[in-house]
């Protein structure tokens, strides 16, 4: 209703074509006459107008976005649109990666795991490739929100939007990743930035991520009870570069932990970080936990991922996914009721 109409090119659009909706008319009407039914009061819930495009290839889109005078990428939208609806957000174009068929996808290439930026969370969950040869990442897809946010939400999305909440920065990081786009290569722990920020330039797409395999990884997650972001979330992996721990929802961005690392590098046992601390002079405090809570957090999910990593033995996956893409808390190690020690 608040797009002009649907459009594949990036030709100028129709305005109020003929033919619209009923509802488009009358939701017209209920703004002007400020008698909204309930849900839709006054000017909330309708978005500013917009441009609608679509387009098939990458080419188009990048083509597209270079043409906007504000245009704004959909990738999946699970946090963009609902910006949009609070008019928190006013693009002039909203261009739409889901037409763009090589842009969704998993396969193996070598010793690494390349996931297409469009790839749903669902499908990350729920692919024999992931799971055996990332389990730990596998299962961090499927703690993603409800199944009607991993049926929508897309990798590449979560990724460009850097929510310092969100579960794959932890596991790029982590697992030393590469962000492929339209332009270039940026390894992951150049890649975020900060708050909502990225490395990404103007007019630069997420293209695919591609994750090297580990010999042993897994995500330990305390997620708040009703969004399923990480309160605190600890991705430890274990390759050819060594140890390493990343760590989300704690902080501003996706940060590393130098002395966990340190610690599992000597002895990968839980162990080994249960006498590490951090600092929460610059962890974040909200409604949800003060930075004091969240510090203590890190350690305890920490703690939790390096016990199910330890315990792999090998690249097997410890239970399929169910049909939501949710694999079960045995193997994501902060399971929604759990409480931390």
């Amino acid at each position: 209703r608040a797009g002009d109409r649907f459009d594949a090119s990036c030709d100028p659009p129709a305005r109020n074509p003929p033919g619209a909706p009923a509802f488009f008319h009358r939701e017209a009407r209920l703004v002007a006459s400020r008698e909204a039914p309930f849900g839709l009061i006054a000017d909330r819930g309708i978005m500013y107008p917009f441009r609608y495009t679509k387009p098939v290839t990458l080419e188009q889109a990048a083509k597209c976005l270079a043409a906007a005078e504000d245009g704004v990428l959909l990738a999946g939208g699970q946090t963009l649109l609902p910006a949009m609806k609070q008019r928190l957000a006013q693009p002039s174009d909203l261009i739409d990666l889901g037409g763009i068929e090589s842009l969704a996808g998993i396969e193996r290439a070598g010793d690494t795991i390349v996931i297409g930026a469009m790839t749903p969370h669902c499908d990350v969950a729920s692919s024999s490739i992931v799971g055996d040869a990332i389990p730990g990442l596998a299962e961090l897809a499927g703690g993603i929100g409800d199944p009607q946010v991993r049926n929508c939400g897309t990798l590449g999305g979560s990724v460009a939007n850097a929510d310092p909440a969100a579960d794959y920065p932890a596991a790029l990081v982590a697992l030393g990743a590469t962000v492929r786009t339209n332009e270039r290569e940026i390894p992951a722990e150049s890649f975020f930035t900060g708050m909502f920020e990225t490395a990404l330039d103007d007019g630069e797409i997420v293209t695919s991520v591609v994750f090297p395999i580990p010999a042993r990884a897994a995500y330990g997650k305390f997620p708040n009870p009703a969004s399923r972001y990480a309160v605190a979330g600890v991705f430890v992996a274990e390759g050819g570069g060594g140890v390493r721990v990343a760590v989300t929802g704690a902080g501003p961005s996706v940060f590393r932990v130098p002395a966990m690392e340190a610690a599992l590098s000597g002895r990968f046992e839980p162990e080994a970080v249960a006498a590490v601390s951090i600092a929460p002079d610059d962890l974040n405090s909200d409604i949800h936990a003060s930075a004091e809570y969240r510090a203590h957090l890190v350690t305890v999910m920490a703690k939790r991922a390096t016990a199910a990593a330890a315990a792999r033995n090998g690249h097997a996956p410890e239970a399929a996914p169910d049909a939501a893409g949710r694999r079960s808390p045995g193997g994501l190690a902060g399971a929604p009721d759990s409480r931390p020690e």
